[in-house]
């Protein structure tokens, strides 16, 4: 077959479309002359006529149209879907005259595909002919007769959106007063098409039979029957009448086929339906036509009466009435007692078989046209009818129907009325008739409904009391024939059998309580129809619209149900209706009350009690209550409890019933419901006289101990309905019941607050559920009880729950806070004016309280929490609106403000409890701004009551620890000159927050809601001062906490909440203008100083300006006014933000000040210390243009020296120096280095002395002082001394001849002489006491700041100054050396201070012994030679001092990285005691790793044996892979270029400076990197060798990495060493292409050459190098795969570069050639680990081979034989 995808033939491009064919022949029309288009059947010409002359007719119709015609004729459903759409269109969008062309095409074209058997297609063509009709309009006309037929058709489609579009269609072509008119015009061609239809077509004939299904054909000519007959109809209906007439002869042929009657019974229900309709039509239309057609016509509708399809019915008992009413003697033309009525009894003993809302409506219609004669006899006729009736209704299919059993009932009814009306003569029959209509059916019918419940609601009980309330009429209205006695009986008949019949069912102990429901409500439809409102099928939707401050919201917890509106009030119609119905439905009640009470006093049958209060709810009389008491006297005479307090009400027979039998009941324990004893109640209390006597009867019971739900339900129902409210309302307000509920709320508040609780759960929750409906139903405004006691019970609540906060046995509080939960909300949320009352304002705050604290704090749920923050974010709802409408102050607002304050300042909030207050906060403050017209002052209030004063802001400042100072101190952010005051709280080890922290984030939490809501006035100043003030506090705290050097865990969870809750200067900055926060913080910088200005220096970096106000501290015309602290922190935060010029300005300023200085001012803050300070901060940020006055200010401090020396710290003890004069040493000693920088006029010989001798007598006085290094301010005297000691140190290491040239002559010898060295012996000396008195440097910074500048000074330190240090000897016994005593003092001195736990002492040592490493190999050198010919395969440990720290390193190690498996990375927190440990570890390989490489080859294979046989090594690399980062991308500042290569730790170099300018974060990941590197190329075949003993995981990690990262790094290095090594052979030559990786060596001796290909792998120098051959003139081909073999070898095995491999196998080669034998082990000259000769020979064969390989082939074949001569070896 041909695919879509299959090749082509050469030229032909497309596929093949019958679309594009006909395209073509509409074309090339000409050229074929009267083309038939193809058609769909033989008989079926093509759309465009094939006549003479078609050219002409052709070209009348435009191409697209011809095209879109000839695509209607296709078979292809889909394709005439799109066509008719397209044609659609066309026709909407072309000019008339182009769519006028079609019109003599189209009737042929719309009759056929009108009738489409699918219905999108017909759809498609009414919509499209509407298109058609609107463009062409009138000139439809003439083809109006051709189309009409099929278009009424259209219009009678089963498919109903075909049918509706063609009806829009018709609409649109004929206005409905046209219609009828056109349908004249057409009707003789209508009917010819309808005819045909109904009597010729077959479905043959209407589809072709050879290309339509046989299924298909029938459902198409099926539907065009039944459109056809509904055709035919719609005919008959919209024509004229006369018009009508005019048709009857056509229409009597048609009748008089039988073929059209036999549609009467035809298998398909639609075509039956539209017969039947079509014959109600002709009864209707043309009575005559039908009346001569009788007896067809009889026989074809009443016969069928049985057809039970739910299509049929409708039409055909439309038809059936029509038959009976038009037809007079249509009963004669058909057997009714055998035909009809049998198969109607059929019909309804199966109760309408489900189609009973469609049949039994049409009864009552059809039996009355039923004549007399078919009736007979009367009696029989009506008891079969009736019978089958109530016979159909038991059917289970119209029980489970509520519409079809009221259908039934209803037509029972109205038929029963019907046959009761007949007039009969004979007086007999039709007392028979009654008594039987009665006794038999309708005592019956009731019955059966009574017993089915589900028949119960229907309509039968109303339609009773209708039929009675007219057969009452007319037995009252007095008549001559005595049609009134004959009600009269009938009435008396129906009630005496309604009482035998209700009996039965009352008096029986098994009596069934739905009966008797059913009887109650029945008894009281019947005795007031009116008051019971008919049931609806409809629901009825009430809709009320509630305003919260007028509407009653009666919703207590969903628990009140609006009751059924019986509400037990005897009905005010009772006196209009008769007497008639008044008397026997009395007698009834009480008969039926007598019953019951019998049965509840001898049996205590409960059905019976329910039945009785639902009896006395409706007749609640005294009579009834009578008739009870005398039934009940003699049971119940022992049962007066309180006769004699009630001998007055003994006359109301309803009282002495409550205290003889009701009180009794309600004691009895056992009673589960008690609903409707409260109803029996409400009975008594409604026959009662007076309110009065109700609250004295209600009060008694209160005092009774009678269960809580019994009051429920009283109050329950009191508040479902007003007339019981009523009843009630004196008792609910009076005191007795007020004072009970008080007592109840006491005992439940009690009863959950015993640590054991032992209530019972339901019993609790009813009168939880009491308290609540007492306390939150209102009704008018009112509470339902008394306003004293709602107090008094809410006071109980609170009391209870501020005992729940300190019970600490979570269990048991929790029931009763959930209920009191429950009962204060929906208090707070239904009651008006609930939250006036001060007791509920205080229950308001616990709750707010309990919300408020963390839940390990108040022991409860999260649900009970969440349901607490639910109630009182009610009760603040409802307490905004109150407030809003009262102009009164709020004691909760104000309680809870001071206790939020008071929680904050206090200092005992972690970071949880913060968030929990913060949240609780912003939620009170929310629901304030809710509050419309007041919502500003109430939250200004509030805000301001929390907010501390001025005083209370003092004190949390100095709660502040002032470990903040030492870190701006140190980098010379801000100097001071005294000794800081303030706390000096040690901040590890707490978790608590600071006071100031927790209340600046509070407050600021509530700035940004305020500022978010705009409820600030944006033109009130104090208002936006306050929140300035707010924002700045906060600013001071985050300050405050990014000066600490480590922050506590506490406090990085404390911003990282900040973060998560936005309380951010960026948040407050979106919000609001900052320029008064700006001033307010430079106001408070000015006068503060200290933290506020490195505070403010923070918000002028965020705002990025420096407002005019700031610049005037120095822009006054006479210099600036007196330095305070505060002016001079704010100056120096300042400079770095300062313009040139400013800046330049200050710079003068400072100047001029200090040339006036006199030496009493020296170290004041307004003298020379102040102007110093702030020249170093000018200087610090950058070059300022004044450097020709830098060497000035040094003559004037060289001018100070020589006035007063005892100013200058030189050489002294500074235990009794005051903080002045440290304070203005540390700015002299600061500015020396700054000079030295910037200065560019060089200084004189005096001026050096001056700076070198100070620098070394400061030097002298840190050194001696180091004790005093806790003190902040010696510290950093400390720190800046030795800072200085590093400046001058990289000044002269950086200097090159040209800058020498300025300096004095004998500078630079001074200064290696004497200077230099005068640092070292101070400072070396002074770093291994000060490490050896702290052990851990981490515990105070302080210490750590010495070692960072002593550490750096130390990195200065020269090798020869090393060797010759001047430390107290060191030796470790047992300790192997070859090192003299100096440098083994050395080594043992500071390789133990690799695991000191601080950076900067780790990273200085790690310098200082670097330098000593390529010193150390040359002493094992000479101990080498006593190695040489040992036969077990020796190794020589590494500097033992080194290998003793690492063996510690790694115990430690191990115990950290063991649990993270090889290939994850571990991240290690920066400065953590785990930092110091691995970054000892990698600095102590690296030291190593120099070393070794320092080492000659042959000392390499010993240190190696060494490695290999303590598994360092291999401990290494597994630890590597744990620290290198998966993806080692570098992400700092390079050196180079920027070039397309990403950036690694690989391919950057990785600077280690004591200062730590790096990265911390990424320092280890990059120092293991850089071991892994080095290890790579110094020690490639130890590796490999560790890399293939590995399991597979590791393999495939360690290869993946490595080949990604490492190997182009490594690869290309060792390329270019080859490519740039200086190292010549003498006949030896080496090149090496980059590209492909490859060394090409050419080796050559007298006539032989010889070529080698070194070929690196990818993953080198794992995997092996492999060496090819490349030329080579005269070897011999097995020499030649020696010496192959050989290089392969020495590559692999040995630890060094490729030229060190060539090296090695060119001595081999040269020995080979020299005459040296080969080991005949090895075959090789030289051995490939050890270099050694081959020296042991055998006696026997004098061969020789390496003692290495011998040792081997010994172990190995466990034999002491020659491998040659197998002689025994001496």
């Amino acid at each position: 077959m041909g695919g879509k995808n299959k090749q082509r033939t050469k030229g032909n491009l497309r596929p093949s479309s019958s679309g594009r064919a006909a395209e073509l022949l509409a074309k090339e029309r000409g050229t074929v002359p009267g083309f038939i288009g193809f058609g769909t059947s033989q008989n079926d010409l093509g759309y465009v006529p094939a006549v003479q002359g078609a050219e002409e007719i052709d070209s009348l119709v435009d191409a697209d149209f011809r095209m879109v015609l000839r695509k209607l004729s296709k078979r292809d459903i889909t394709t005439k879907l799109k066509a008719m759409q397209e044609f659609g269109t066309m026709c909407k969008e072309r000019e008339a005259e182009v769519v006028k062309g079609v019109l003599p095409y189209w009737p042929r074209i719309y009759c056929k595909i009108s009738l489409d058997h699918d219905r999108r297609v017909r759809e498609a063509t009414q919509q499209s002919f509407e298109q058609l009709i609107l463009k062409v309009k009138k000139h439809l006309a003439p083809y109006l007769k051709s189309i009409m037929g099929y278009w009424l058709i259209a219009q009678c489609d089963t498919y109903s959106p075909a049918a509706s579009a063609a009806k829009v269609a018709f609409e649109k072509a004929f206005p409905s007063s046209k219609q009828p008119e056109a349908l004249v015009f057409c009707k003789d061609e209508i009917l010819n098409v309808l005819q045909d239809h109904l009597l010729k077509e077959t479905p043959d004939t209407l589809s072709d039979p050879q290309t339509v299904p046989q299924e298909e054909r029938e459902a198409k000519f099926f539907r065009i029957l039944t459109c056809s007959l509904l055709a035919l109809k719609k005919l008959l209906s919209m024509l004229p009448k006369k018009e009508v007439h005019s048709l009857e002869e056509k229409l009597m042929s048609l009748l008089s086929q039988n073929k059209f009657w036999k549609y009467s019974k035809h298998n398909v229900p639609q075509v039956r339906s539209a017969f039947f309709e079509l014959a109600s039509a002709f009864c209707q239309y043309l009575p005559e036509l039908m009346k001569a057609e009788a007896p067809r016509a009889c026989n074809a509708v009443l016969l069928s009466i049985d057809d039970s399809d739910a299509v049929v019915c409708p039409a055909l008992w439309e038809a059936v009435l029509f038959a009976v009413a038009t037809i007079e003697d249509c009963w004669a033309h058909v057997n009714a007692k055998k035909g009809v009525l049998p198969k109607l009894w059929a019909v309804l003993r199966e109760g309408g078989r489900g189609l009973a809302t469609v049949i039994y409506p049409n009864l009552l219609p059809f039996i009355s046209k039923v004549p007399p004669g078919i009736a007979e006899p009367k009696l029989e006729y009506f008891r079969t009818f009736f019978s089958s009736i109530i016979q159909g209704l038991s059917s289970e299919r119209a029980v489970a129907s509520p519409s079809e059993s009221s259908a039934i009932i209803t037509a029972f009814m109205e038929c029963l009325r019907f046959a009761i009306l007949q007039k009969i003569d004979e007086e007999d029959d039709q007392r028979q008739i009654h008594k039987m209509l009665i006794y038999d059916q309708l005592i019956p019918l009731t019955n059966a409904v009574l017993k089915e419940p589900r028949l119960q609601n229907g309509p039968l009980f109303y339609q009773i009391a209708e039929t009675l309330s007219s057969w009452e009429a007319k037995a009252e209205l007095l008549s001559d024939d005595g049609t009134d006695e004959v009600f009269q009986k009938l009435l008396s008949d129906f009630w005496d059998h309604l009482l035998k019949m209700c009996v039965l069912h009352v008096d029986t102990l098994a009596a069934d309580e739905k009966s008797l429901f059913a009887i109650s409500g029945m008894l009281e439809i019947l005795q007031n129809p009116k008051s019971a409102a008919k049931p609806n099928n409809r629901k009825s939707l009430k809709i009320r619209f509630a305003d919260e401050d007028e509407s009653e919201r009666n919703t207590e917890s969903g628990k009140l149900m609006e009751v059924r509106n019986n509400d037990s009030e005897m009905p005010a119609d009772l006196q209009h209706s008769s007497l008639l119905r008044k008397e026997p439905v009395e007698n009834l009640v009480c008969s039926l009350a007598e019953l019951s009470i019998v049965y509840v006093n001898e049996q205590k049958s409960e059905q019976h009690l329910k039945f009785l209060s639902a009896l006395l709810n409706s007749f609640s009389s005294n009579r009834v209550f009578q008739v009870l008491l005398e039934q009940g006297n003699d049971a119940s005479s022992a049962r007066a409890g309180s006769q004699n307090e009630m001998k007055v009400h003994y006359e109301s027979p309803s009282v002495r019933f409550l205290y003889m039998n009701l009180i009794t009941w309600l004691k009895e324990d056992r009673r589960k419901d008690t609903h409707f004893l409260v109803d029996i109640l409400y009975s008594v209390l409604n026959c009662c006289n007076s309110n009065d006597e109700r609250k004295i009867i209600l009060d008694i019971l209160t005092k009774m101990d009678l269960k809580w739900i019994i009051f429920l339900q009283i109050i329950q129902k009191a508040c479902s309905s007003t007339t019981k409210l009523s009843l009630v309302s004196d008792w609910l307000k009076g005191d007795i019941l007020g004072e009970r509920l008080v007592m109840l709320a006491d005992d439940l508040c009690h009863l959950g607050l015993k640590p054991v609780a032992t209530s019972s759960e339901s019993s609790s929750s009813e009168r939880w559920t009491l308290l609540s409906l007492v306390l939150s139903q209102h009704v008018k405004n009112e509470s339902l009880i008394g306003e004293t006691f709602v107090e008094r019970i809410i006071d109980k609540l609170q009391a209870a729950l501020s005992k729940a906060k300190d019970l600490s046995e979570a269990g048991n509080t929790e029931p009763s806070v959930s209920f009191i939960c429950d009962v204060a909300s929906s208090f707070f949320s239904s009651v008006k004016g609930c939250l006036l009352m001060p007791s509920s304002e205080d229950l308001l705050l616990t709750i707010f309280q309990l919300c408020a604290q963390r839940q390990d704090a108040t022991h409860l749920t999260d649900v009970l929490v969440c349901k607490l923050k639910h109630t009182w974010l009610s009760g603040v709802n409802s307490l905004v609106h109150q407030l809003r409408s009262m102009q009164k102050q709020s004691t909760f607002l104000h309680k809870s403000a001071l206790w939020v304050k008071n929680r904050i300042q206090s200092s005992s909030l972690d970071v949880k409890s913060l968030q929990v207050l913060i949240s609780a906060v912003s939620d009170l403050l929310s629901k304030l701004m809710e509050a419309d017209g007041q919502s500003g002052c109430l939250v200004g209030a509030y805000v301001e009551r929390v907010m501390p004063n001025k005083t209370e802001w003092e004190k949390l400042h100095e709660s502040l620890s002032v470990e903040w100072m030492h870190k701006p101190l140190l980098e010379g952010r801000i100097s001071m000159n005294c000794e800081p005051l303030g706390s000096c709280v040690k901040l590890c080890g707490t978790t608590k927050l600071p006071g100031h922290l927790c209340t600046s984030a509070l407050l600021s939490k509530m700035v940004l809601l305020v500022l978010e809501n705009d409820t600030v006035h944006e033109n009130c100043g104090v208002e936006r001062r306050k929140l300035d003030n707010i924002i700045a506090e906060l600013l001071y705290s985050l300050q405050w906490v990014e000066e600490l050097e480590n922050p506590p865990y506490p406090l990085q969870e404390y911003l990282h909440m900040l973060e998560e809750t936005h309380i951010t200067y960026e948040k407050f900055r979106m919000l609001s203008d900052t320029t008064g926060l700006q001033q307010t913080v430079f106001d408070r910088s000015e006068e503060h100083g200290r933290l506020w200005s490195l505070t403010m220096a923070k918000v002028i970096h965020a705002e990025n300006t420096v407002s005019c106000e700031m610049k005037q501290l120095f822009k006054t015309t006479e210099g600036f006014p007196p330095l305070t602290e505060g002016r001079l922190h704010t100056l120096q935060c300042l400079s770095p933000f300062l313009l040139e010029e400013e800046k330049n300005e200050l710079v003068f300023h400072c100047v001029a000040k200090l040339m006036t200085c006199t030496q009493t001012e020296l170290s004041s803050t307004d003298g020379a210390f102040g102007c110093l300070s702030i020249l170093n901060s000018c200087l610090n940020d950058s070059s300022v243009d004044c450097d020709h006055l830098l060497p000035g200010i040094l003559k004037i401090i060289i001018s100070w020296k020589n006035n007063s020396e005892d100013s200058f710290l030189f050489s002294c003890n500074l235990k009794e120096t005051s903080a002045q004069l440290l304070g203005f040493n540390i700015e002299v000693i600061r500015y020396l280095p700054l000079l030295l920088k910037y200065s560019t006029a060089p200084l004189d010989s005096n001026e050096w002395d001056f700076v070198m001798c100070s620098m070394l007598a400061w030097l002298e006085t840190t050194s001696e002082n180091r004790s005093l290094y806790h003190v902040p301010l010696v510290q950093i005297f400390a720190c800046v001394s030795c800072d200085l000691a590093s400046a001058l140190s990289a000044y002269f290491e950086a200097a090159t001849p040209q800058t020498t040239e300025n300096l004095p002559v004998n500078l630079i010898s001074e200064w290696k002489e004497f200077f230099s060295e005068g640092i070292h012996n101070l400072l070396l000396p002074l770093l291994v006491k000060v490490t050896g008195e702290t052990t851990n440097a981490s515990e105070g910074s302080f210490q750590n700041s010495v070692l960072t500048s002593l550490g750096e000074a130390l990195t200065y330190i020269s090798k020869d100054q090393l060797l010759n240090h001047k430390l107290p000897a060191k030796f470790v016994a047992g300790q192997k050396t070859n090192l003299p005593d100096k440098l083994q003092t050395l080594l043992n001195t500071l390789s133990p201070l690799l695991l000191f736990r601080a950076r900067p002492v780790q990273i200085s040592v790690y310098h200082m012994l670097y330098k000593l490493m390529p010193e150390l190999p040359k002493f094992d050198d000479e101990d080498l030679k006593s190695y040489g010919d040992e036969e077990e395969e020796s190794a020589l440990s590494p500097p033992a001092a080194l290998m003793s720290v690492l063996a510690t390193q790694e115990v430690l190690l191990e115990n950290i990285l063991e649990c993270i498996p090889v290939g994850e990375f571990a991240v290690i927190q920066p400065l953590s005691d785990e930092f110091c440990l691995v970054l000892g570890y990698l600095l102590t390989w690296k030291l190593t790793l120099a070393f070794f490489k320092a080492a000659s080859s042959q000392l390499r294979v010993l240190y190696s044996q060494y490695l290999r046989r303590t598994k360092s090594l291999n401990k290494l690399l597994y630890h590597l892979f744990r620290l290198m980062p998966e993806s080692p991308i570098f992400s700092g500042p390079t050196s180079e270029v920027p070039n397309k290569d990403t950036k690694t730790f690989f391919t950057e170099e990785l600077h280690l400076d004591v200062k730590g300018t790096g990265v911390l974060s990424s320092q280890i990941s990059h120092l293991a990197c850089s071991v892994y590197q080095i290890t790579l190329k110094d020690l490639p075949a130890m590796v490999r060798l560790w890399w293939n003993s590995c399991e597979k995981r590791v393999f495939n990690v360690v290869d993946k990495f490595t080949s990604k990262y490492v190997s182009s790094v490594l690869s290309s290095q060792e390329i270019a060493s080859v490519q740039t090594s200086t190292q010549l052979f003498n006949g030896m030559t080496v090149k090496a292409r980059s590209a492909t990786r490859e060394v090409i060596a050419t080796y050559s001796v007298d006539d032989i050459f010889i070529e080698l290909i070194i070929q690196l792998p990818s993953n080198y120098p794992l995997g092996s190098i492999t060496v090819e051959s490349g030329k080579r003139v005269g070897v011999a081909v097995q020499q030649w795969r020696n010496w192959m073999l050989q290089l392969s070898t020495y590559l692999t095995h040995q630890n060094g570069s490729i030229m060190e491999g060539l090296s090695l196998w060119k001595n081999n080669v040269d020995k080979r050639f020299e005459g040296v034998e080969d080991c005949m082990i090895c075959f090789s000259v030289i051995h490939g680990s050890n270099y050694s000769l081959p020296k042991k020979a055998c006696r026997t064969c004098k061969k020789k081979f390496h003692s290495a390989c011998l040792y081997k082939w010994f172990t190995s074949s466990n034999k002491s034989t020659c491998p040659l001569c197998r002689e025994t070896f001496f």
